[in-house]
């Protein structure tokens, strides 16, 4: 793959990451009983936790960064001749919900291709952990995020 390819995918990962809800490191101290059950089953059982090959030339990687919340996350995926993703990894340093959203977005990730996936916005993985309305503050500016909150990684 190409150079520029590699770049498209690169920015494919970032704004898939982009679109995930992040919320606020205090959530921790929250009782359990708080959370969803979804929540709660994502972030004890995590998938697709882990790092792809960065140097293989069909990973594009994605880093953002919530100075506000505290949460960094790196999503990574791997697309096939065709455009489509065959796998996705993560690693999240946050919250339980930023946890629980990152692995739901790589379960959805896989299988689409890049246009695909760049469809599904923070408020569908939100909708489906049954995150409340309050725990989405962060997720606001996370579609059109400043320039300086976006990392490429090479």
């Amino acid at each position: 793959m190409a150079a520029a390819g590699a770049g498209r995918l690169r920015r494919a990962a970032s704004a898939l990451l982009l679109r995930s809800p992040r919320l606020p490191a205090r959530e921790l101290s929250a009782p359990a009983r708080l959370y969803h059950k979804k929540v709660v089953d994502h972030y004890e059982n995590p998938r697709n936790v882990g790092s792809l090959d960065k140097t293989s030339k069909n990973v594009g990687t994605g880093l953002v960064g919530a100075p506000a919340c505290g949460d960094v996350m790196k999503l990574q995926i791997q697309v096939d001749e065709k455009g489509k993703i065959v796998d996705a990894r993560f690693k999240t340093f946050g919250c339980g919900s930023a946890i629980a959203s990152s692995s739901l977005a790589t379960e959805w990730v896989k299988g689409k291709t890049v246009e695909e996936a760049l469809t599904i916005k923070n408020t569908d993985i939100a909708k489906e952990l049954c995150l409340p309305p309050v725990k989405l503050h962060c997720s606001k500016s996370v579609l059109f995020p400043p320039k300086e909150k976006i990392q490429l990684l090479p």
